[in-house]
């Protein structure tokens, strides 16, 4: 009976750090800092590395400020991970409702273009994200509490 619990916690330690992401977050101008939910601000002089958890159906919001311009609200673009919604139907079905979204590995935020970039791979072409008004107002009203 040992040996089961034993081999159980590295288990649930392993399906616990699942359900998080790491991403890459840079600018376009080293100036800029960015805010992302209750998260201390950063200023992306260099790449920055941050975790975060997954979610299904909740928001990353950020402000990204740049001196001499108009503080960026909107909301980071996530990704469907497939990879858990399988693992969700073939072990445990509730987990759906925690994990189905995560971060891209890598965001360059931009704020003179008004745009995130978002990417999968490093190789890849960027994805470029403008938030909608209706977004930039939610962030907003959300860095305003």
């Amino acid at each position: 009976m040992k040996a089961k619990q034993l081999l159980a916690l590295p288990l649930l330690a392993a399906l616990l750090s699942a359900c998080t992401a790491t991403t890459s977050l840079r600018s376009s101008d080293p100036s800029l800092t960015v805010t992302i939910n209750d998260d201390a601000p950063l200023v992306l002089k260099s790449p920055v590395s941050k975790t975060y958890k997954a979610t299904s159906f909740g928001q990353y919001r950020f402000r990204a400020t740049q001196e001499g311009m108009d503080p960026m609200y909107g909301l980071i673009p996530l990704k469907l991970n497939g990879g858990y919604l399988a693992a969700d139907i073939l072990f445990f079905a509730p987990a759906a409702f925690y994990n189905l979204r995560e971060v891209y590995p890598f965001y360059e935020f931009d704020v003179a273009q008004g745009v995130v970039r978002y990417k999968k791979n490093e190789s890849d072409q960027w994805t470029s994200y403008k938030p909608t008004a209706a977004e930039a107002d939610r962030a907003q009203a959300y860095f305003a509490k």
